[in-house]
């Protein structure tokens, strides 16, 4: 049976917006300085490719062929809302040359991409907002999935978003990386940014699939760039806390999509190199002494790698760790994933009591994982009554289907 060319298109397009889809909306952006602007030509480029691609076939380097396409729809935009002569002298500024596909390489999406996460991360917006903006319009991230993240319902995080933007806009905020000396100040939302980019490719937080490995790829490529603009104590230690994490992506589900737990993973899966370089990151970031939060998760994953057995795990090192980090911050997720450490040194009675009062508090009362996390601590007492109830609520609040599937089958195993 004939290969359909245009289907063949599609899935490659797909493929493209996946992967590179964010970084070309960068570059857009750049160059044209207004964020609805270069969503509209991202669009409209990307039409043309379906258009065009079956005519002429997949140009060598699709990423810069839809980057130039772009660049000629936003002008072609701003001709259809007629206000063409008001706009083209800003857009001068920055689109006056002719632009060939070979004008592009790749060091120059990287720079646009965390360009524009800079900007996003200005110290004129609040926190809150910059964090929330950068991941979804630089990293892709669905509203709804950072309204997950921040516990928060989606049209609330929708508001957030389009104040951003507007601000952005009305204050003039120049879309560029800003000097060393103004780095510091936009570090800790850059870092927040990269940081739940990397959990989102890590362990999705909707749909069909556990990892979106486009995502944890790039958060680990743009740590690696800020770390070489600025070798910052927490810049390496979050780089090193990716890449720990990152070296048991194999590991972390079977053939056949199940999730495979820490506890019960094969650890010879786990990429060695990753790991290696991660300690040396880590090992770095503390001996400076100037290391936060990212260097003592950091550490923590540093020590689950340091052994290729659970049963060997320094659990009071663990813990020692997770009160060094609540110390710093106040962290109910962090008391959660505590609880877990304590349970595996002190047996699951005593965990279950610490999960027990976080939850009373009600500040997890949406979190899925809490509700996961006290299921296997009364599958483990054999209250099953108690642990059917958990799983039962931790099987409402997940979002993504492989987590749901190995919820229910846990619940049923209870039968």
């Amino acid at each position: 049976m004939p290969i359909d060319p245009v289907s063949l298109i599609h899935k490659k397009l797909d493929a493209v917006y996946r992967s590179e889809g964010r970084i070309v909306f960068a570059s857009l952006v750049r160059m044209v300085s207004d964020f609805e602007l270069a969503e509209e030509a991202l669009h409209e480029a990307f039409a043309a490719a379906l258009e065009q691609w079956v005519k002429d076939g997949i140009p060598e380097n699709p990423k810069a062929w839809l980057i130039s396409c772009g660049r000629f729809k936003a002008i072609d935009v701003i001709r259809r809302r007629n206000r063409f002569e008001k706009s083209i002298p800003e857009l001068s500024l920055t689109m006056d040359q002719e632009v060939t596909i070979e004008d592009w390489d790749e060091s120059r999406f990287k720079d646009d991409h965390l360009r524009l996460i800079f900007t996003c991360c200005h110290p004129a917006l609040a926190p809150s907002t910059q964090v929330a903006l950068t991941l979804r319009e630089v990293c892709g991230i669905t509203t709804e999935e950072i309204a997950e993240a921040f516990l928060t319902t989606a049209p609330t995080m929708a508001q957030r978003i389009v104040r951003g933007k507007s601000k952005i806009k009305l204050a003039k905020i120049r879309y560029e990386i800003p000097s060393v000396k103004e780095l510091p100040d936009r570090l800790d939302s850059v870092l927040s940014v990269i940081y739940l980019e990397f959990n989102e490719g890590y362990s999705a937080s909707f749909g069909d699939v556990l990892t979106r490995p486009n995502l944890s790829q790039e958060a680990i490529r743009l740590g690696r760039l800020l770390a070489e603009l600025l070798p910052d104590a927490e810049v390496l230690g979050l780089l090193a806390l990716m890449l720990l994490n990152e070296s048991r992506r194999e590991a972390r589900s079977s053939r056949d999509g199940y999730i495979i737990l820490l506890e019960n993973q094969d650890r010879s899966l786990w990429n060695a190199s990753l790991i290696a370089e991660g300690k040396a990151l880590v090992e770095s970031a503390l001996r400076s002494g100037q290391g936060g939060a990212y260097t003592v998760q950091a550490a923590i994953s540093a020590v689950h790698s340091d052994t290729h057995f659970v049963e060997g795990t320094d659990w009071g090192q663990i813990i020692a760790l997770y009160d060094l980090l609540l110390s710093g911050m106040e962290s109910p997720v962090v008391e959660l994933n505590r609880a877990v450490a304590v349970a595996m040194r002190d047996g699951p009675e005593v965990g279950l009591r610490l999960m027990n009062a976080i939850l009373d508090r009600g500040e997890l009362t949406r979190y899925h994982l809490a509700y996961a996390a006290k299921a296997d601590m009364c599958r483990r007492l054999a209250r099953n009554d108690e642990a059917k109830a958990a799983y039962s609520m931790a099987i409402t609040f997940s979002r993504q289907e492989p987590e749901r599937r190995f919820l229910e089958k846990r619940l049923k195993a209870l039968d």
